[in-house]
């Protein structure tokens, strides 16, 4: 795709909203704080009172009283639009709803037009608390001639808000999370998904795979929850399952017409959406989907919702309460082996291939059959003790390794291990990941902590029977040479202390979280291989900082520093290439096509650096977007290996006000990492006057068997003309 980016959702919804005012002369909007210069809580009204003056009217706090306006408006013959500024407050306009504007349809003894949209900002994640937070739409489900439409990246909203208006009254949900992303168009939703629209302007967005995969499951969700739909369709694909996302325009009354064909091919039909359980729209689908197509159907529909809890202004307690794309995924893939009939044992994947719909939901592991491990008594199904264990083998975690170090054995040697139970942690090079038991029985370790292990290779087996004695077996290294593994202790025999010397109180202790750990076994790596350097300039930033300010008004997006630092090191690129390398042998870098920058994010529950894709074609505002979505991953501790995994060089971000200067670390097998102080005042002599301005100081870490001192020192001094230059500081920014 080429030419301007699409427009964030926000900016859909305004441009909506202009165009039917320009549109429809009757048209009102009344709401609170909805005039210039503040345009709405969200920003979605910016401009219109300044065009309309008359008939963009901001009102007192008063959800009833301004429901009750907008009915008589459209008694009177006008139109209007109704802006709450949360959706939780529209339960105060409840009476309006269900007693004025529904009813007047039809309760005259003839159909009398009803005018009038009432716009809801609903859902969490944003911190804002219980009483802000919330996804209202079920209460509204039913009332008899309102219909409920949802924003969502798919859909255009001037469709929905016309439709809503001339077949009135309706309400139109807008998820908080939506405003600040962009909408998808023509079709492509990234490399890997695109989309189509079934049943017009106001139907439904079927999302598929590029390469048209037939589905497993059809996941029906609203707009608000299309991205962690999406992110769950990409974990399940990892798991053996194609998933197919529909979105509706329209949430009631349901036209599931054009998506029941989809819906009877499928092995598993799931809803998902962030309300509480209990008289939802899931339930309202999965009643209308049963009553058509139950005969097709391999089971019941499966719908998930967020806890039955109010919405926490914690991040890390919201997180728990709130649905996302893990439990998404883990709920469809329990209910997908509860429900699917058995399939047939899977055939080899050629090369490149995917897998097919016939091939289990588990792909095996690469080792002479076993029999079953044994339940509880010892024995497996037919009374006879399995000979040999259950091979654990080292998974493929991504596509940049073919080695990962044990970090720690979450379960003891030798103990009984459930199906499903933690077995083992291991790091990439970007991320610790989790491996579980795909059986049960007793455990025998086969790679010692702190041991490289390569894809495909054995990392523990499943007995029967505790093992007898631990059996020594080679684990593998880093040069792939077997040696003898020493006995592993138990974790609990390892963390008995030695014996006193005398009684005393206990010591306090801290024990480091998995995060951290990743990062304490990235860092020693980067000690022990890279033999880094460092250099540090100092930058004035006062100009980039005033013109980000202006930026982030006119785009809506919050574009700081960090943006910008990371575009400036990505314009780098051209002169500076193997400073985006990584280096394959004594002699060759390995350059990289695309600028892919890490940026380290911690949200006070461990370091991440998950990484910003190709910095150098995409602006300041899609980058500022991502780096939202990270922060909020990070609060969650939602990051995937694919999001922290392939970038070409890492940006340390420490703009903390009075931070003097940092020296980073190079993250193996990177080259360079770039930190980024906090600012400073500094006064300096301007025509001989003393004057305060604003620095920060940009450090570069740097493997000194590639970059020398002088090109570090170059590279530095780029990036540092790029925030301060004007020329080249509108290049940057504009």
């Amino acid at each position: 795709m080429t030419g301007r980016p699409a427009p964030r959702v926000v900016e859909a919804l305004n441009g909506a909203l202009h165009r039917l005012f320009d549109e429809r002369p009757s048209l009102h909007l009344l709401g609170e704080d909805v005039l210039d210069p503040y345009g709405g809580a969200f920003k979605v009204t910016r401009g219109l009172s300044t065009r309309h003056p008359d008939r963009v009217l901001g009102t007192p706090i008063s959800e009833a009283g301004i429901t009750g306006v907008a009915g008589g408006l459209a008694l009177a013959g006008d139109q209007a639009v109704v802006e709450m500024m949360f959706g939780d407050f529209a339960a105060l306009a409840f009476d309006q709803v269900l007693n004025l504007i529904s009813k007047s349809v039809t309760m005259y003894g003839e159909r009398v037009p009803m005018p009038v949209v009432v716009r809801c900002p609903v859902g969490g994640n944003r911190g804002y608390g219980p009483t802000h937070s919330q996804s209202v739409q079920k209460h509204f489900l039913g009332i008899p001639n309102l219909a409920l439409y949802e924003t969502s990246p798919f859909h255009d909203p001037y469709a929905q808000l016309a439709e809503g208006l001339d077949h009135g009254p309706a309400m139109l949900f807008e998820d908080k999370v939506l405003y600040t992303r962009r909408v998808f168009r023509d079709g492509v939703v990234d490399e890997n998904h695109g989309y189509t629209l079934l049943g017009g302007p106001t139907g439904w967005a079927h999302i598929t795979p590029v390469d048209a995969a037939p589905a497993d499951v059809v996941l029906l969700c609203p707009g608000g929850t299309a991205h962690r739909a999406l992110d769950a369709a990409r974990l399940l694909r990892d798991r053996g399952l194609t998933t197919h996302v529909l979105v509706p325009a329209r949430l009631y009354p349901p036209d599931l017409e054009p998506v029941l064909p989809l819906l009877a091919g499928a092995r598993l039909v799931a809803v998902a959406e962030e309300s509480t359980a209990g008289g939802t729209w899931g339930a309202e689908i999965a009643a209308r989907v049963h009553g058509r197509i139950w005969a097709e159907l391999r089971a019941p529909v499966t719908l998930l919702s967020s806890a039955d809890s109010v919405v926490p202004t914690a991040p890390h307690l919201e997180a728990e309460v709130l649905l996302g794309a893990e439990r998404i995924a883990d709920e469809i893939e329990k209910a997908a082996a509860r429900s699917l009939p058995p399939r047939a044992p899977a055939a080899p994947v050629p090369a490149g291939g995917s897998l097919a719909a016939t091939e289990p939901l588990v792909t095996p592991v690469p080792a002479t059959p076993a029999p079953d491990v044994a339940d509880s008594a010892g024995v497996d199904s037919a009374g006879v003790e399995p000979v040999a264990g259950v091979p654990i083998a080292v998974p493929k975690l991504n596509n940049n390794d073919t080695a990962y170090l044990v970090l720690q054995w979450l379960a003891e040697d030798g103990a009984r291990i459930a199906e499903g139970d933690p077995l083992v942690e291991v790091e990439t090079s970007k991320a610790v990941e989790e491996i579980v038991a795909p059986a049960s029985g007793h455990l025998r370790v086969r790679a010692a902590e702190g041991t490289e292990v390569g894809v495909g290779e054995l990392l523990a087996e499943l007995f029967a029977e505790p093992p007898t004695a631990p059996t020594d077996a080679p684990s593998a290294t880093p040069a792939g040479n077997a040696v003898a593994a020493a006995p592993v202790p138990s974790p609990a025999a390892a963390s008995v202390p030695p014996p006193a010397a005398a009684p005393g109180p206990a010591p306090r202790t801290h024990v480091l979280d998995r995060a951290q750990l990743g990062t304490a076994a990235v860092v020693t790596r980067a000690h022990q291989e890279v033999p880094a350097a460092f250099a540090a300039v100092e930058v004035e930033v006062d100009a980039v900082l005033a013109r980000l300010r202006t930026l982030s008004d006119e785009t809506g997006a919050e574009v700081g520093l960090p943006e910008a630092v990371v575009k400036a090191v990505a314009a780098t690129h051209p002169t500076f290439p193997h400073l985006f390398g990584a280096l394959l042998d004594e002699r060759t870098v390995r350059l990289a096509d695309t600028v892919d920058i890490g940026v380290t994010v911690d949200a006070g529950n461990g370091l991440y650096t998950p990484v910003l894709r190709d910095c150098a074609a995409r602006s300041l505002a899609d980058l500022s977007d991502d780096l939202m979505e990270f922060r909020m991953k990070a609060f969650r501790g939602e990051f995937t290996a694919g999001d922290l995994s392939g970038g070409s060089l890492t940006v340390s971000l420490n703009v903390e006000p009075g931070v003097l200067v940092v020296q980073p670390i190079v993250m193996w097998p990177q080259l360079c990492m770039v930190s980024v102080g906090g600012p400073l005042t500094r006064l300096v002599l301007a025509e001989g006057v003393p004057a305060p301005v604003t620095v920060v100081t940009l450090g570069l870490a740097y493997d000194h068997r590639v970059v020398n001192g002088r090109e570090a020192v170059g590279f530095l001094r780029a990036v540092a003309d790029a925030l301060h230059d004007p020329e080249q500081l509108v290049k940057l920014i504009d």
